[in-house]
């Protein structure tokens, strides 16, 4: 047995080799992250007589090209979350050195005690390591589109006051949205009300063909009778124009990365095999199965649902010292923030749709009855959520795997 513990960082690696009895076979060491210095390492690794097994830290993106490099090698590699190994004591010593090659023996040292059960990083690894990095930068792209809204609006306050308010049409696949696609033709309050109803009626009906929209006259006309009531600061010059212009094109260009985004994610998301149970949960839509997939990653890690629900952090807490037993204890919010605001988006949605038979919404709307908090009941459905979630995904996987053997 031979435990390669490995700990990453931005650029470069210590390596520590070890085997049972406190043997060290390669006391640590810094491996750059070049492909000789790779090299050296898989011939070293490789020359090892006996089984051997790679294991470190899954933190930030650091370990990936590591973790890559590697497995393509034909080498057993593991990738543990790292609270597992910050909990985890290789010695008896009060004193905790934090460095890397205190680390990277610790590490080595994980992997002897928990040989058995550690699970080789393998190709959908890498599908799920992509799919989580392309739902942080949804999220990153998110929080531009609403910036760049709340930009574009508050100039519209001063050139076309309520103007993103005359329609609500849903985005289309090349992020694009009637309300910004008018204003941007309609920029000034005065591109309205500077014509006839007539005229502004004919205008706004080639507009709507050229675009592709569904036009209606009495919509036409709402608008019109809207703008003549509207006072605006700004005016209708070439430099509010190209103001307003601007703002819209930042804003398209936000809303189109996170359409790609959407749609890629999906589309990598399809590749997992729990994709077809994810997708068929109430309340999990195109939007919110990836990111919820994205988040969990393989759901076969997690020994028991209780391990999963403390990953989210909406574990209930306990609080017990001999006779005393507090009843309410808040959740301990330590595992992912990501994965929590997906969950709550996900209680959100299935609370709008409150669709009849299902367990989490029912459980939600119990608590809701009971005069819960808010936070409380949908915590509460969060974790009930993630229980079937890891009941029916397992189930699912151990079966896959079941029928692969047979």
């Amino acid at each position: 047995m031979n435990a390669v513990g490995i700990d990453v960082s931005k650029g470069k690696s210590t390596v520590t080799i070890r085997r049972p009895g406190d043997e060290v076979i390669l006391p640590p060491c810094d491996i750059r992250h070049t492909r000789s210095a790779i090299d050296a390492l898989i011939s070293e690794i490789k020359s090892l007589n006996g089984e051997t097994k790679v294991c470190m830290e899954c933190t930030g993106r650091y370990y990936e090209p590591m973790a890559t490099w590697l497995t393509d090698a034909g080498i057993f590699v593991s990738t543990v979350n790292p609270i597992l190994i910050k909990a985890y004591s290789d010695d008896d010593s009060l004193r905790a050195p934090k460095t890397d090659k205190a680390d990277s023996k610790k590490i080595a040292k994980y992997t002897l005690d928990r040989w058995a059960k550690l699970k080789q990083y393998g190709r959908m690894d890498e599908i799920r390591n992509q799919l989580k990095t392309m739902n942080r930068q949804f999220g990153f792209y998110m929080d531009q589109k609403t910036s760049m809204k709340n930009n574009l609006i508050a100039l519209l306050d001063q050139t076309f006051p309520g103007a993103n308010d005359f329609f609500d049409s849903p985005a289309r696949s090349d992020g694009s949205q009637k309300w910004v696609d008018f204003v941007y033709t309609y920029w000034h309050v005065d591109c309205v009300t500077g014509k006839t109803l007539d005229a502004f009626t004919d205008h706004y009906h080639k507009w709507c063909s050229r675009k592709g929209y569904n036009f209606s006259s009495a919509k036409a006309k709402a608008i019109y009778d809207v703008s003549k009531e509207l006072i605006a600061v700004f005016p209708k010059d070439d430099v509010t124009k190209m103001i307003v212009h601007q703002a819209v094109h930042l804003l398209n260009a936000a809303s189109k990365n996170v359409e790609m985004l959407r749609a890629k994610m999906d589309e990598s998301a399809s590749k997992l095999p729990e994709y077809p149970i994810v997708m068929n949960m109430n309340g999990v839509g195109s939007t919110l199965g990836p990111q919820l997939m994205a988040e969990i990653g393989d759901v076969m890690r997690f020994e028991k649902r209780g391990s999963l629900t403390a990953f989210a952090g909406v574990d209930p807490g306990k609080n017990e010292s001999g006779q005393y037993v507090q009843k309410s204890v808040r959740t301990s919010k330590k595992g992912s923030p990501n994965l929590r605001k997906t969950l709550f988006q996900i209680m959100d949605s299935l609370i709008q749709r409150a669709p009849a038979g299902d367990a989490v919404y029912d459980f939600m709307d119990k608590k809701r009855a009971q005069g819960k908090p808010y936070y409380v009941y949908m915590t509460a459905g969060a974790n009930k959520f993630l229980r079937i979630y890891y009941g029916r995904v397992k189930e699912y996987l151990e079966s896959l795997d079941a029928n692969q053997t047979e």
